[in-house]
């Protein structure tokens, strides 16, 4: 108890925490750890899960399995089946991902907030204005996902991604201490743009992972590579990849930031505001009644 208490007190520190977040060779520390955290060897990983514990909340009651062959291994571990419920409602887009709720809400323009007084334009972020077109004044939530949740993201809806496309960058810490002194950091930062459409419908939705300092590394099922700081190929990468509402879409090596974008007439869904705790596969937005009730009738 005192352990924890010390250690929320030293967190607690925007000054210190700013310091020793961001004030670092971050690139490097994050080259670091994608090379130590894959290290099989287990005093290695027993002592890294230890200190993890010590900082973080770390719950692995519903990992699929509770032994791991490296540190890596336990942050892109899976669920137990039925660990989640997703939401089958078709008016509904579920959130991708375990996460706490930040900044959300109206689209205005292109302009959205990373926090409270941090505007940045939305078209920075997705690197090419005719791209966020689709989603002037609609609709947005930024889900941080802290280092000791479940890193596996899953699709919002039944849907196709067409596109991804890659943006490299920084690795600035995504924490809300960074957020309010850092202007523009999600277009600063590592990051990937996809793009899909509903399945059955013309609207689009877009998510925006944004790596953060230790994680710059991104496994998507619909490309056969990994996005990493050292990544050299093709930025914009075509595809077609159907899924189902649930199903999973890819995983971060660490812990970060998804930006969930959607169309004008899409809201947020009852009770999303920032600071609240969400679960992957519960209501995230509410589509336009007209949007899905063409989608059952299609049937996906």
């Amino acid at each position: 108890m005192k352990t924890r208490r010390w250690r929320d007190a030293l967190l607690q520190q925007e000054d210190l925490n700013f310091l020793l977040t961001n004030r670092v060779p971050r690139m490097a520390l994050t080259r670091f750890m994608g090379w130590f955290s894959k290290l099989r060897n287990p005093w290695v990983r027993d002592a890294s899960i230890a200190v993890w514990r010590l900082f973080t909340e770390l719950d692995l009651s519903d990992s699929k399995k509770m032994h791991f062959d490296s540190l890596h291994d336990c942050f892109t571990r899976e669920l137990k089946p039925g660990a989640r419920s997703v939401d089958g409602d078709p008016d509904v887009l579920a959130s991708p991902c375990d996460a706490i709720v930040g900044a959300c809400g109206a689209v205005d323009g292109t302009r959205v907030f990373q926090a409270k007084g941090f505007p940045y334009e939305a078209a920075e972020l997705f690197g090419d204005a005719q791209a966020f077109e689709p989603f002037r004044d609609g609709c947005y939530v930024t889900l941080r996902l802290t280092s000791s949740m479940y890193h596996r993201f899953h699709a919002p809806h039944d849907s196709r991604v067409e596109r991804v496309t890659y943006l490299s960058g920084d690795t600035w810490n995504v924490n809300p201490i960074a957020l309010k002194r850092v202007e523009r950091l999600f277009c600063r930062n590592e990051r990937a743009l996809v793009e899909a459409r509903l399945l059955g419908s013309d609207h689009r939705i877009a998510l925006v992972p944004v790596a953060a300092i230790l994680v710059a590394s991104l496994r998507l099922h619909c490309l056969d590579l990994l996005l990493h700081l050292g990544y050299r190929g093709p930025k914009r990468i075509d595809c077609t990849a159907d899924y189902r509402k649930g199903d999973e879409m890819g995983w971060f090596e660490h812990g970060s930031t998804i930006i969930v974008f959607a169309p004008a007439g899409f809201s947020l869904s009852p009770g999303i505001a920032p600071g609240r705790q969400i679960r992957m596969g519960q209501a995230l937005m509410t589509l336009p009644r007209a949007a899905s009730t063409a989608s059952t009738a299609s049937g996906g």
